[in-house]
């Protein structure tokens, strides 16, 4: 792998204040709560509309759909910062991190001109429709099919995993439009299904926090209209890995447990106690070899270059990184986890023992991805 090493302007370095800054104001004004994992389980439309109103949503698409073309390094310093503090953006996050990007490569007209400009504006949220039920990681074993009649598409079939579509208005899926044939990857096509439509059922798969995130969602007999299929039927299998390279190389696979690092290297050093920030600081090595290859892949990703590789290893690695987190810091300090707790620590530390278990699932597990790596291996 050949990754740039990024340095950042000092425009970035501006921009980055300016978003530390509008995020320490609402944090004092009680806008939101800060948490761990907040990607996935900080969920709040009203959020997400003050973050479109400041221009932050959909910000490196073309300004004709209501986007402002900056830089996809100045979208990953936004990211890092929402993650760090904890902001609560998970309403808006798979519409402006993949739903957006896919559109805008594969997307009509039409489609980008209706959805654009309102997920811009925080008023359409997306979610995502690949696993399903008793399919494990085989994402291609998809038996959720639709047939063909006057102006659209039958889809019958249910889908499992699907990050927050009980807040999302739309979620992109993946159909079988085509007879299973010998190979399985073939014959699936990528459907824009509306989530308030007839025959959709949504049932939430809470955390062990008792959250919602994750969902079960049901397909019965739900009419999908021509215009809702993105890009080209049959070549849906191809167009959903483009989407996999933004969702497995982000941020957000390094920095879901970092509100936790912070809070306790925050806590040590008014305690003085040198050998606690003697480990912390091992962790902060860690993620700063970590965030330089994230950086790298969000930057061959903004010129067009291939980043499967990379962007798989970013995901492995990363996960790997934010379950060590809690563990350490568990056995390091004496503190008890507690949800409700007013000590920040005692809070994250709970939040990110209860999420750690699905962070080398989500998005690819760990074993899938080790394939995906030695094949690359082998293929070099």
């Amino acid at each position: 792998m050949n990754l740039p090493n990024i340095q950042f302007t000092e425009e970035q370095k501006q921009f980055r204040q300016e978003v530390r800054s509008f995020l320490k104001q609402h944090i004092e004004k009680g806008t939101f709560e800060t948490r761990c994992d907040s990607w996935l389980s900080g969920s709040d439309p009203s959020f997400s509309k003050l973050v479109a109103e400041q221009g932050w949503i959909g910000m490196t698409w073309p300004k004709q759909y209501g986007g402002s073309e900056r830089s996809t390094i100045d979208r990953y310093i936004l990211t890092e910062e929402f993650l760090a503090f904890g902001a609560p953006v998970a309403a808006h996050w798979f519409a402006d991190r993949q739903t957006g990007p896919l559109l805008l490569r594969f997307g009509t007209d039409y489609q980008k001109e209706f959805f654009l400009p309102k997920i811009v504006k925080g008023e359409c949220f997306f979610a995502i429709g690949l696993s399903e039920p008793n399919s494990g990681s085989d994402l291609a074993s998809v038996a959720t099919r639709a047939e063909k009649v006057e102006g659209g598409w039958i889809v019958n079939g249910a889908k499992t995993w699907s990050s927050n579509a009980h807040d999302a208005h739309y979620m992109v899926t993946l159909i079988r439009t085509e007879p299973l044939g010998e190979k399985k990857h073939e014959g699936l096509s990528q459907f824009i299904i509306d989530l308030k439509g007839e025959g959709v059922t949504i049932a939430p798969i809470r955390y062990l926090t008792g959250e919602p995130h994750f969902n079960d969602v049901y397909l019965d007999n739900v009419f999908v209209p021509d215009e809702m299929v993105v890009g080209t039927l049959g070549n849906g299998w191809k167009q959903g890995l483009a989407e996999l390279a933004f969702e497995r190389s982000g941020p957000e696979r390094i920095l879901s447990t970092f509100p936790l690092l912070n809070e306790v290297i925050e806590q040590l050093k008014i305690k003085r106690d040198l050998v606690g920030l003697e480990e912390a600081t091992k962790l902060v090595a860690e993620l700063w070899s970590l965030r330089n290859l994230s950086i790298g892949v969000a930057k061959v990703l903004e010129e067009g270059g291939e980043v499967a590789i990379p962007a798989a290893l970013v995901k492995s690695i990363g996960t790997k990184f934010e379950q060590k987190i809690p563990e350490i810091i568990r056995l390091m300090l004496d503190v008890y986890p507690n949800l409700h707790s007013d000590n920040r620590v005692e809070r994250y530390l709970a939040e990110s023992i209860l999420h750690a278990p699905g962070f080398t699932i989500r998005g690819g597990t760990s074993e899938v991805l080790y394939g995906i790596l030695a094949k690359g291996v082998i293929a070099q």
